[in-house]
């Protein structure tokens, strides 16, 4: 597994520091309504091995838990089938969740194998994606710079 410093270059990675605590956060990333409130429509199960589906645009997101460590971890496969049928996205997304001093969480998600292939997507997940326990804030990958070069490239 790679450290937080050995992200690919074509991952996106976003940071959060919330006030909620690793267990509400938790819950928000593995109970499938409260994950379906932020995300969209699923039926995760967060043990290892375990499958799961999202209810992606044109066709569901095929899953698999591939670490679930409660309320420090969570690792899955995604697997998403595109307008290119030869090539889907194949891709692995991480949330880290780390107790703060104040009592919040530290959130890192990273979504490995998603910026190359998805790039038009980059700027919808900046403006779309609603993680936000308090409904505040749009979020910003913390890579951005980054992946703009790669687009670039």
């Amino acid at each position: 597994m790679k450290s937080q410093s050995e992200v690919s270059p074509d991952a996106i990675e976003f940071e959060y520091d919330l006030a909620e605590p690793p267990e509400k956060v938790w819950r928000a990333l593995t109970v499938p309504e409260l994950l379906a409130a932020w995300m969209m429509p699923n039926d995760i199960r967060p043990q290892t091995g375990s499958r799961f589906a999202i209810a992606g645009q044109d066709a569901a997101i095929e899953c698999e838990i591939l670490d679930a460590e409660p309320e420090r971890l969570l690792r899955y496969s995604w697997h998403e089938k595109s307008d290119d049928a030869a090539h889907p996205l194949d891709s692995t997304v991480t949330f880290t969740l780390a107790r703060t001093v104040s009592g919040g969480t530290h959130l890192r998600i990273v979504h490995d194998g998603f910026a190359r292939k998805a790039m038009p997507a980059v700027a919808m997940a900046g403006a779309g994606c609603r993680l936000s326990l308090r409904g505040a804030g749009t979020p910003i990958a913390a890579n951005t710079p980054r992946l703009l070069l790669l687009h670039a490239a």
